[in-house]
């Protein structure tokens, strides 16, 4: 028994439904492809498919080894393409979602280059703050900052964005400096409306142990330039990561506060949906950002 070829036609008739529907799919008889389904069924000792004269059907055995089975002829694939891609030149529009304030800062500066080394890939960048469907909106994939949610999305780290809480000199001679988080309730906060917790900012004691604090303040917003805008008019205190505000601490207009509690890290993301193969435009765009953007490392400050 031609094992591989078992393992397609009964991973065929499971996704079609039929013997004479996975036959047609792989161009094979549908009598061939009922004596490869027998043999691994006789092999394995267990039957995958109820057969009637209507109709068909995975056993329970059968669907547990259709999962396994997909999985492995899927991969299979994917390294097939893998190498056959690596002499493909990258082309076509590549559709990229990512947040605003992001986007102006860190992939813009970065965008002319990669241009200039694929030539025939266009870019459609749309930047917000909102996290989008990629699949129901049409994206190649998307850049995400910070916590990663649960989802059938593939991701891969770019870097890892130390955040800071900040506040300027005149709301501090106003109000003073919060000495530990829990201070923070005392004070008014910024916050970033697209955030997964609002009103809670988080922070790790030198030990490690996780600290939740309630935050509250007058003001609300779902983009950091607006929320930075504030802070420098001394409406408030901000948790933004370094890219928005590095400028702003080394020049001393923005001040860090709580900085001997270790302060929540956020990682740069690129996502996309999960495929049998990864597209050329896509994967040279993700590697170029990884390389350009320097892997798991610290962001440097940025100077807007």
């Amino acid at each position: 028994m031609d094992r591989l070829a078992a393992l397609e036609a009964f991973a065929r008739v499971a996704e079609t439904g039929s013997f004479s529907a996975a036959a047609r799919t792989l161009n094979l008889s549908k009598s061939l492809i009922s004596r490869q389904v027998s043999a691994l069924e006789a092999e394995l000792g267990a039957r995958l498919i109820s057969r009637t004269t209507r109709s068909l059907s995975l056993t329970e055995a059968g669907r547990g080894y259709y999962d396994q089975v997909a999985r492995i002829l899927a991969q299979m694939e994917e390294a097939d393409l893998s190498v056959s891609q690596l002499q493909a030149t990258p082309r076509g529009k590549l559709r990229v979602n990512a947040p605003m304030s992001f986007s102006l800062l860190r992939l813009a500066p970065v965008l002319p280059d990669f241009l200039a080394l694929y030539p025939e890939i266009d870019v459609d960048i749309v930047m917000n703050d909102r996290r989008v469907d990629l699949m129901d909106e049409g994206f190649d994939l998307a850049i995400r900052l910070g916590r990663l949610a649960d989802s059938s999305l593939v991701a891969r780290k770019l870097g890892v964005m130390q955040r800071h809480i900040v506040g300027s000199p005149a709301y501090f001679a106003e109000r003073g400096m919060p000495k530990v988080p829990a201070d923070l309730r005392h004070h008014d906060c910024l916050c970033y409306s697209n955030a997964d917790t609002v009103d809670e900012w988080r922070f790790f004691e030198a030990d490690g142990r996780p600290i939740a604090v309630e935050v509250k303040g007058r003001v609300r917003a779902n983009n950091g330039d607006m929320l930075r805008t504030m802070a420098l008019r001394g409406l408030g205190l901000i948790d933004l990561p370094n890219f928005l505000v590095g400028g702003d601490i080394e020049a001393g207009s923005l001040v860090p506060v709580l900085q001997d509690y270790v302060h929540q890290e956020g990682g740069v993301y690129a996502v996309y949906p999960h495929a049998r193969y990864l597209p050329p435009k896509i994967r040279v765009f993700i590697d170029f950002l990884a390389e350009r953007w320097g892997g798991a490392a610290e962001w440097p400050d940025i100077v807007p």
